[in-house]
């Protein structure tokens, strides 16, 4: 890893607004010309899916993408990225789930009907003995697709809602709960969010189909959320993305990790003290 990351490192700015919103949001993230690699890799996978039999007036939810191209490895560990997960998370963290979504138009017509708002990692949030729930993972959301406006299947959060362990909905199923926003950004953006985050996906009403890319980090002792295959890609990586990728040195790493478990701390050390404590 190049030095020249710490440069994107997570500012207290940042922290202050990721902290008290449970989101953040990175314009420009990405560069035109990697929005134009990234949405045509999305396309051909949207394609072959198509061809096997998705219904292409349904959204695709696509998991374990990465092996699929390297330019999806690439933002394993993004320079521009990475820095601000480790400054969120700290140092023993890997990529426990990873998908992405295609929403292409859905040829409805707009209603207000509630969406299906949830917080992330399902029986976690019923399992765990505490208050605040506890933050455990974050995503980042790379946006390929203009969704500057709203109806363009944006996702909607409920600002601040990451320290409630409720949220109050309308009982007759018609509206948004209170405080609720459209995420309106621009291509290349990536959007921080906590899991623990109230929010939700909503129809595409525009014709613009929505193209979103998720990476989802979490402690490395946390099971992954779907059957990844990305241990193919270890071989060829160099010892933090490996980390990142999921490998250790054995089961108990994950626990009480030794420096070979976590190569990243000990690039820490070396480049940035504070955060490798």
């Amino acid at each position: 890893m190049d030095e020249s990351c710490l440069q994107y490192a997570l500012t207290e700015e940042e922290k202050k607004t990721f902290e008290e919103t449970g989101y953040l949001i990175v314009e420009n993230a990405l560069t035109a010309d990697q929005v134009t690699t990234l949405t045509a890799v999305v396309d051909d996978i949207y394609a072959s899916q198509k061809n096997a039999g998705h219904d292409p007036e349904k959204a695709l939810f696509y998991p374990n993408f990465i092996p699929e191209s390297d330019q999806f490895v690439n933002l394993v560990d993004y320079d521009k990225i990475l820095p601000k997960v480790w400054g969120i998370l700290g140092w023993n963290i890997y990529l426990y789930h990873a998908h992405l979504i295609v929403t292409p138009p859905s040829g409805q017509e707009k209603n207000d009907k509630t969406f299906g708002w949830h917080q992330d990692s399902g029986r976690v949030n019923v399992e765990m003995e505490s208050h605040p729930r506890p933050r455990l993972s974050i995503k980042v959301a790379y946006f390929l697709s203009d969704v500057s406006v709203p109806d363009r299947g944006n996702f909607w959060v409920v600002p601040g809602s990451h320290l409630n362990d409720n949220l109050e909905r309308p009982t007759d199923g018609v509206g948004q709960p209170e405080g609720a926003i459209p995420i309106c950004v621009k291509p290349g953006t990536a959007v921080f969010f906590d899991r623990r985050l109230w929010h939700t996906a909503t129809p595409n009403w525009s014709d613009v189909t929505r193209k979103v890319l998720f990476y989802g980090y979490g402690y490395r002792w946390i099971r992954t959320k779907d059957d990844m295959t990305v241990q193919t890609l270890w071989e060829k990586s160099d010892p933090i993305r490996r980390q990142l990728l999921g490998d250790g040195v054995n089961c108990n790493g994950h626990y009480s990790p030794s420096d070979e478990d976590v190569p990243l701390r000990v690039w820490l050390r070396e480049h940035s003290p504070v955060q490798a404590k």
